[in-house]
């Protein structure tokens, strides 16, 4: 299982000591939400705060792209530090281009879906993509309340995954806590960004932890290794 502080939630004032609080916390990958102000109202950072924190920390870096024209950003970001890129489906015939464009900048590709979203519209698009993500909130600003209509995308991902011998991850994004993580992995996620439920406690090491523990009952891999 793969466990995601989302940088969203954190002190603004104080980066990077709250990304070395991530790095030492045990958590997996630190995920970083770009909004462009456009692709959804709020506005967050760019690529500079990417390249700023990256020497700082060995964490893996996640960024999720939450804007109208990501095709002029994946170049800052790779170059800034990113590990992973994730696009949104939504904005259609640019998907398989962009894709292709952050497998060659020697990334991983992610594709993300929101909440109103058919979860077919990302069916064409999994034999190219490292990781899905599964939004459940809609996105834009954190502390959110869970949306659980979301739990079947994942429960149809899993499937579809199985069924054509994939390896990407599923990833939720959006009021993952304590009592809806387990909701998500029973269902077959494996990757769970949390912002506020990780960065509020103030032993990071152990809300991490504890994370990792209750999900990690239901890691399909243990029971299932055709997954």
């Amino acid at each position: 299982m793969i466990i995601a502080p989302s940088l969203l939630a954190a002190n603004f004032g104080c980066f990077a000591k709250e990304a070395a609080r991530v790095d030492r916390s045990g958590a997996d990958w630190l995920h970083l939400d770009i909004m462009d102000g456009h692709f959804v109202e709020n506005i967050s950072f760019g690529p500079k705060v990417v390249q700023t924190l990256r020497p700082l920390v060995k964490i893996f870096f996640d960024v999720h792209l939450m804007c109208s024209r990501p095709e002029i950003l994946l170049e800052p970001f790779a170059r800034a530090g990113a590990d992973q890129i994730d696009v949104h489906v939504e904005l259609g015939e640019q998907v398989t281009p962009l894709l292709w464009k952050i497998k060659s900048l020697g990334k991983r590709a992610g594709l993300a879906i929101n909440p109103p979203t058919a979860v077919s519209m990302v069916q064409p698009f999994l034999d190219q993509i490292d990781s899905l993500l599964v939004m459940t909130v809609n996105p834009g600003f954190g502390g959110q309340q869970f949306i659980h209509e979301a739990l079947p995308k994942i429960q149809q991902a899993v499937d579809w995954r199985r069924q054509r011998g994939l390896s990407y991850n599923i990833g939720v994004d959006g009021g993952i806590d304590f009592k809806t993580a387990p909701e998500c992995a029973r269902v077959g996620a494996d990757a769970f960004i949390s912002g506020t439920t990780l960065f509020g406690q103030r032993n990071m090491k152990a809300a991490v932890s504890k994370l990792r523990r209750i999900t990690a009952a239901y890691d399909p891999s243990l029971s299932d290794p055709a997954i």
